[in-house]
Parts: structure tokens; C-alpha cells; sequence
């Protein structure tokens, strides 16, 4: 195995969590909150379309999916990208993307033009989610990168509850155009700001790119070494990897993740997009009026920012593996019960406890477990083909959501959804790995590295901050 002398993961690994890793937490996770307030506000606007005549159902599902054709091609787009040309490129590129589009969408003279415009937004919204988590992920150590990474779904997952909010707020009074305004108003802030992230030295190091790997890292360690001592890095060896191919996802040392991780977001992305981003629609179609629909949507959605906040302190202190199938188990069981009350009380608390449930799977899976199954040379495209995986589903599912609320009702929705989690369940208990605390480097297959004595990269001297390369 060739390696180079940077020992990029041992010296992230070994630095104390400082003001360099809140401002790179503040700018990904100010990114993940514009994608997911963008992604969210379909709910709220798409029933007050359906009231005002300017939309129906049937447009409405052509309009998620839209999104989700865009979010599938973007996560796919993103993955490549990341692996490619760099973190920084992917990251960059999206937020233009969806923040322009939306800002089209704010302009839109038709249902056809907001569903165009929508699907240029989708782009960008499925690149966002895979590269942000990726990226945090290569930047915290593995003892606290339970706690961010669930923190950092708390950004996009608590998005949830404030475009519900705002929406309730703003859409009776002001109209629809200004919730896609101020998304793209707030992107292109992001935008600008997040120019200043520094590329991954984790994926220099992967790319034979030392030199690069080497000045990011030692301003990095500057820069923490201010506020205190830092301790002597581990050596934990990357091979120089540059030209894997994405197939390599499905070889024997892979298949079983990336199973796994598809299954996942397959799971995850029908119970926010089947049943959660659908909830003001299903109330209005019952005859309940507008305004109490979106009232209603914003008590259940409150269990999103309380999920992503209780997955923090799971992700921290319980292991990835039960914490999932537990949590799939659960959800599948409150998406059962859920039509069997009338009363408003009990089911907007039922809700709202589905709503937590699926909130703290999205903190443990896409915030963590997902981007902890791939070596650093395949985690993006890793991460972007499950999402593309849990997208292609959701293209087809706001169609599937109109058939099976037209013939069976809400319990129809909830019993497909709930089957997908007893399987999501399934899937981890017998092809997951467990991940909490260990160093991306210790979790990377064995068998991935056979043949990597073939790679061809140009020599590089171990720097002052790293330790000598290893050899074969």
C-alpha cells in the first residue's frame, strides 16, 4: 500500500475541538439549514396552491417530483464531483445552484415554470445534503463526531419546524413567492461566506496532492495550536488513491455497505417525503381549513428540532447499530397507529412523536452512519449513490402517496412507509457495521486496499506535524 507522509487523519484526529471547528460547523451547517428550510416548505406551500386553485393534486405530485429527479441527479452530480475535483468545488457549486433557482421560483408565472424551476433546485438541494455531512465528518474527531454530526442535523432537520412556522406565518398574509425569496436570498449569503472553507486535507492526502494537504493542515494546526498544546498525532496511514473507480462500491469489501446505507435512506427519505412533507395536503383535502392545517403541521413538526437535539446525545453515547433499528421499529409502529384517532389532541402528540422518531434516524443516519461506511477516496460518491438510492424512490412515491390516499386513506400512506422501516431495520441488524468513536481511517475495509501498491503517486517527505510513510 502507498502511502504519503501527511497523516492527514491523525492529525485532525488529534485536535482538540476549538474555534476553527465551530466556524466550519457554522458555515456547512448554515448551508444544510437554507437546503432543508427549501425542502421542507413544499408542505406549506403546496397546500395553499391546492386551496387557491393554482394547483391540484396531481401537479402538486409532478412538483415533488421534480424536486426529487434534481435532488437524485444532484446527490449523484455531488458525489462525483466531491471525489473529484475536491470538497470545496461541490459545495460551492450547489448553493449557487439552488439559490438562483429559487430565486426564479419566487418569479414563477405558471405551475409549469415553478415545477422547471424546481427541478434546477433539486440540483443543488441532493449536493447539498451529501457534501455537507461529508465533509464535516473528515474535519471532527471520532470522539466528538457523534455529537456534531447530529448537531449538524439539527440545521437541516430543525429546518422542518421553521419553514412550517414561517409558512403559517407568512403564506396567509403574503403569499407563496416569498418563501422561495428569502431561501434564495439566504443561499446566495452562504454562498459568499463559505468561500473561505478550506478544501479536506483528508482528501488531498487520498489524491498524492501532499504539498496542498500539507499547508491546510499546518495552518489548521496553527490556527487550533493558539488556544493550547496539541497532542502527538496517531498514525493512521491513508493510501494514495486517486483514480478509484465507483464500481468499487460494489465489491466484496463494500457491497454490504453500500447495501445497507441505500436501504437506509430509501427508508428514511419515504417517511419525510411519503407521509411528513404531505401532512397539510392530507388536511385539507379532509376539510380542515388552511391556516388550521398549517397550526396543526407546526405542533407535529415541532418533534423535528427536539429529534435532531436527542440525537445528539444519542449519537454520542449509544452505538450506531441498536440506536437504528430500535428507532426503525418504533417509527413504523407510530406511523400504524396514527390514523386510528380522530381527535386533534391525540393525533397531532401521535404525530408529533413520529415526527421525533424519524428525526433522530436522520441524525444518526445521514448526519453520521451513512458518510462513516466509505473510505475517504469513495465517500462522496459512497454517500451520493445511497442518496441517489433514497431520491429514486422518492420520485416515485408522491405518485404512489395519491394512489394510496385516494383508495385507502391516510392508513394506506402510513402502512407502506412503516413496511420500509421494518425493512430499513432488517437491513442494519444484519449488514451493518458499527461505526461510534472509531477513526474513519480504522474503519476502512481491509480488502480495500488490495492492489493499491499499483497506484502511481510522485514522492512526498513525511512533514514536521506527520510520521513517516509506511510501506508495502
Amino acid at each position: 500500500m502507498t502511502t504519503t507522509g501527511v497523516n492527514a487523519g491523525g492529525r485532525l484526529d488529534r485536535l482538540p475541538i476549538a474555534g476553527f471547528h465551530y466556524r466550519i460547523f457554522a458555515l456547512i451547517g448554515a448551508g444544510l439549514f437554507v437546503d432543508g428550510f427549501e425542502i421542507f416548505l413544499a408542505g406549506s406551500i403546496l397546500g395553499a396552491l391546492v386551496q387557491s386553485g393554482w394547483s391540484d393534486l396531481e401537479h402538486n405530485a409532478r412538483f415533488i417530483s421534480a424536486t426529487f429527479v434534481g435532488m437524485l441527479i444532484g446527490a449523484w452530480l455531488a458525489g462525483v464531483a466531491g471525489d473529484r475535483f475536491g470538497r470545496k468545488f461541490a459545495y460551492q457549486a450547489n448553493l449557487l445552484i439552488f439559490g438562483l433557482s429559487a430565486l426564479a421560483a419566487a418569479l414563477a408565472p405558471s405551475m409549469n415554470w415553478l415545477i422547471a424551476a424546481r427541478f434546477v433546485m433539486g440540483l443543488g438541494l441532493g449536493a447539498e445534503i451529501v457534501v455537507g455531512y461529508v465533509v464535516l465528518s473528515e474535519f471532527i474527531p471520532p470522539q466528538q463526531r457523534g455529537r456534531w454530526g447530529a448537531a449538524l442535523a439539527t440545521c437541516t432537520n430543525g429546518a422542518l419546524f421553521v419553514a412550517t412556522l414561517v409558512g403559517w406565518a407568512v403564506i396567509p398574509h403574503l403569499g407563496w413567492r416569498w418563501m422561495f425569496a428569502m431561501c434564495g436570498i439566504g443561499a446566495m449569503i452562504v454562498w459568499f461566506l463559505r468561500r473561505s472553507l478550506p478544501e479536506s486535507p483528508r482528501w488531498l492526502e487520498t489524491q498524492g496532492r501532499g504539498a496542498e494537504a500539507e499547508t491546510v493542515l499546518t495552518a489548521i494546526e496553527q490556527e487550533v495550536g493558539k488556544e493550547g498544546m496539541l497532542p502527538t498525532p496517531a498514525y493512521q496511514p491513508a493510501p494514495v488513491l486517486p483514480d478509484v473507480r465507483f464500481t468499487r462500491l460494489f465489491s466484496r469489501a463494500l457491497i454490504a455497505r453500500t447495501i445497507v446505507g441505500c436501504l437506509i435512506l430509501i427508508g428514511l427519505n419515504t417517511a419525510v417525503y411519503g407521509f411528513i412533507a404531505w401532512i397539510p395536503t392530507f388536511f385539507v383535502k379532509q376539510g380542515i381549513n388552511l391556516s388550521s392545517s398549517l397550526g396543526y403541521t407546526m405542533l407535529m413538526t415541532l418533534g423535528s428540532p427536539f429529534g435532531t437535539l436527542a440525537g445528539m446525545w444519542i449519537g454520542e453515547k449509544i452505538d450506531r447499530k441498536p440506536s437504528l433499528i430500535v428507532l426503525s421499529l418504533l417509527a413504523a409502529g407510530l406511523g400504524l397507529i396514527y390514523p386510528m384517532f380522530i381527535n386533534p389532541t391525540a393525533f397531532v402528540v401521535i404525530g408529533f412523536l413520529l415526527v421525533f422518531t424519524v428525526a433522530v434516524m436522520l441524525a444518526l443516519a445521514w448526519g453520521l452512519y451513512i458518510p462513516e461506511l466509505f473510505p475517504t477516496e469513495l465517500r462522496m460518491r459512497g454517500s451520493g449513490i445511497c442518496n441517489t438510492a433514497g431520491r429514486l424512490m422518492s420520485i416515485v412515491t408522491p405518485f404512489i402517496v395519491v394512489e394510496l390516499f385516494t383508495r385507502f386513506g391516510v392508513t394506506g400512506v402510513v402502512s407502506v412507509v412503516a413496511g420500509l422501516l421494518v425493512l430499513q431495520a432488517i437491513a442494519v441488524a444484519v449488514l451493518g457495521i458499527e461505526t461510534r468513536k472509531r477513526p474513519l481511517e480504522e474503519l476502512r475495509p481491509e480488502l480495500m486496499d488490495s492492489g493499491a501498491s499499483h497506484t502511481q503517486v510522485r514522492s512526498l517527505q513525511p512533514s514536521p506535524g506527520g510520521i513517516a510513510a509506511g510501506g508495502e
